[in-house]
């Protein structure tokens, strides 16, 4: 029944009077989403929170067999291996991430036998919008959604996406996967599960994706360089929460900027350099607005009952985030695992 309803909804988008849609088939669109498999050392950073074998999807988009995904899939990787839709794996290369966006990039060392998904216009959907939200596995791991909100999110890693896509109901292979529009486009790439409050209604479950048009202004340094080229943001290394609009710390990273300065878990963070602050978002703006990486950064805290100025140095999480030696993925790839992210 699933799959009738998705030739229904691909039939009417195909109605539409864009070339590109009359050139494939749907099975033929969907076949530019690939699973990816990423093998990270077990002293890498990130391996405690996201662990050392990541399982999720990515979509290639040119001939060469570049692939986007989000980019907790494959940071600090040091072996990675694609499958595409023969079900055969390929190894592939890290090639970027941008911390900013959550956008990742890899290539495989040999292009996969499939058509790219040509980059769509994601300024142009709304809420309401029909969408199709696609995991590796064809037409059985896609499903008809709606766009229900384009709004900030705000996580809790020192991240703010302005403009995300919230799409309902929600997908379980979202790491990494495509929204599709009705050009048969590709709008946005998969990055979290989450629950929006719906006033009267209680929770909606969504998945939030990334909004394509964040990529074309970077891509060309992700590829050159493997990062953004302009100055990075001031990075703390903490994660954080907020409740009433007071900002807890919830967790140190081991090592990072915040933990040299003496932050611990549980702090109550009340102003940036003075200014107070209101809720994780306007910490975090407050934060990057004091310049660069490496910018001292005056936190006053509310340690127990006694309030106290800390200044960490801030960090550059690239250089935090170096890659390790490549290595080569053995043995084959579990084409029913799934990555679910505890955070980024």
């Amino acid at each position: 029944m699933k799959r009738i309803w998705l030739f229904v909804i691909f039939a009417f988008f195909f109605t539409l009077p864009v070339p590109v849609l009359a050139e494939q088939a749907p099975e033929e669109v969907l076949k530019a989403v690939v699973k990816i498999r990423a093998i990270i050392p077990k002293e890498a950073h990130t391996a405690a929170t996201l662990g050392v074998e990541r399982v999720g999807c990515g979509v290639v988009i040119d001939s060469k067999g570049l692939i986007l995904t989000t980019g907790y899939l494959i940071l600090e990787s040091e072996a990675i291996e694609v499958t595409g839709p023969e079900g055969k794996g390929v190894q592939a290369s890290f090639v970027g991430y941008d911390h900013e966006t959550g956008f990742g990039v890899l290539r495989t060392h040999t292009p996969l036998n499939v058509e790219p998904l040509k980059l769509g216009q994601s300024s142009k959907i709304t809420e309401g919008d029909p969408v199709i939200a696609a995991g590796y596995g064809g037409m059985d791991e896609a499903v008809g959604a709606r766009v229900v909100a384009r709004q900030e999110f705000v996580g809790s890693w020192e991240y703010i996406l302005e403009n995300a896509i919230y799409t309902s109901p929600p997908i379980a292979e979202f790491g990494g996967a495509a929204l599709i529009g009705p050009d048969g486009r590709l709008l946005g790439i998969g990055s979290l599960f989450v629950q929006i409050p719906i006033p009267g209604l209680g929770s909606l479950p969504c998945n939030v994706f990334i909004p394509i048009d964040l990529l074309p202004p970077i891509l060309g340094d992700l590829v050159a360089a493997g990062r953004p080229k302009k100055p990075a943001r001031p990075w703390l290394g903490i994660s954080a929460e907020a409740a009433h609009s007071r900002v807890f710390v919830t967790r140190v990273t081991p090592g990072g900027p915040a933990e040299d300065a003496g932050i611990q878990t549980d702090d109550l963070i009340l102003k940036v350099n003075g200014k107070a602050v209101e809720g994780l978002a306007d910490f975090y703006r407050k934060v990057w607005a004091l310049g660069n990486a490496g910018v001292g950064v005056t936190l006053s805290f509310l340690k127990g009952t006694e309030i106290r100025d800390i200044t960490v140095q801030s960090g550059d999480r690239y250089q935090f985030h170096q890659q390790p030696r490549k290595k080569t993925i053995q043995g084959p790839v579990d084409a029913t695992s799934k990555f679910s992210s505890e955070g980024s």
